[in-house]
């Protein structure tokens, strides 16, 4: 997949603050999905930075058969390619996402295979576990995943973007977990992430109860999203710019902090602080350490610093 990128794309400088208009056009508005893909746009607008667009412009970016597995063949790999540090999601089109495409996916929802009563639950058991691996997939990956939200976000894009590790969103944007309105509970992430994304247990109950929406100032306000900008175009350039923040610090360190980070979320501190411990007893062992410690004393920017790859 991420060999498909193009030559051009591959030698951008980490100048991510000196971004210009042209890329964060071409990452808006890319010319269709990357093959093997039917459903995403792959690109590599900066290095060390991957850009995953969500590309079903025409149908408002509603998740089809195909998304569901294509977007866990890409995020296994992205977790495995050493030229990735950083992953910014976006999506093509005048919303993000509409959610689920239900004309498409009717068949799988509605009319499941089986025998017998434990057969077709058994079946449907697995669908649904197919499908929380699309975005699981995203907390998985141990490259930091910033998501940038434009538009509308409605039902399975709340999931997707719970899963991911810094969200953004344009002033234009809202959220909605649509779920209750087309007769089901949530079942792919939502109601197990957004009550740890955001602190009020009232608010995450009466957004999945009411499917009333949340727009881009109460999702900043109760830390759903830590920034929104003004337009697309502007909120392209801000992930570029956070993507290479993170992307000029030590592998090591970056995928470290998220693995540790998504560990101490679901466990006591006592077990954070065991599994840290774990994990730094040899991560610490990295020329890293000596690189960013050495960068820091001598006040040099940590851009200019080399990391190998991971």
């Amino acid at each position: 997949m991420l060999s498909l990128v193009s030559r051009s794309a591959r030698s951008s400088s980490r100048g991510f603050g000196l971004c210009s208009q042209s890329v964060i056009r071409a990452m808006s508005s890319s010319a269709g999905p990357t093959p093997p893909y039917t459903t995403l746009a792959i690109s590599r607008p900066a290095q060390d930075v991957t850009h995953v667009e969500l590309h079903r412009p025409n149908k408002r970016n509603a998740m089809n058969k195909a998304f569901w597995s294509e977007m866990v063949d890409c995020f296994n790999e992205i977790s495995n390619d050493p030229d990735c540090r950083v992953v910014v999601f976006s999506a093509a089109g005048k919303v993000f996402t509409a959610g689920i495409d239900l004309m498409d996916m009717a068949g799988d929802i509605l009319q499941p295979q089986g025998d017998d009563t434990a057969r077709i639950s058994w079946n449907i058991r697995k669908t649904i576990a197919k499908f929380q691996d699309t975005f699981s997939v995203i907390e998985r990956c141990p490259k930091p995943v910033v998501v940038a939200v434009h538009g509308a976000c409605v039902g399975g894009g709340v999931d997707l973007i719970t899963a991911c590790d810094i969200r953004l969103c344009t002033q234009d944007a809202w959220f909605q977990v649509k779920e209750v309105d087309i007769g089901l509970a949530a079942d792919v992430g939502t109601l197990q992430r957004l009550p740890k994304v955001i602190g009020s247990r009232s608010l995450v109950n009466e957004l999945a109860l009411t499917a009333r929406k949340m727009y881009a100032d109460e999702a900043k306000s109760s830390g759903l999203v830590s920034r929104v900008f003004a337009d697309k175009e502007a909120m392209l350039t801000g992930a570029l710019e956070l993507a290479g923040e993170i992307a000029a610090r030590s592998p090591v360190a970056v995928q470290g902090t998220k693995v540790n980070l998504v560990y101490s979320r679901d466990h006591s501190v006592a077990e954070g602080l065991e599994y840290m411990a774990a994990w730094n007893m040899s991560m610490l062992q990295t020329e890293d350490v000596m690189k960013s410690a050495q960068a820091s004393m001598e006040k040099n920017n940590i851009k200019n610093v080399t990391f190998s790859k991971l």
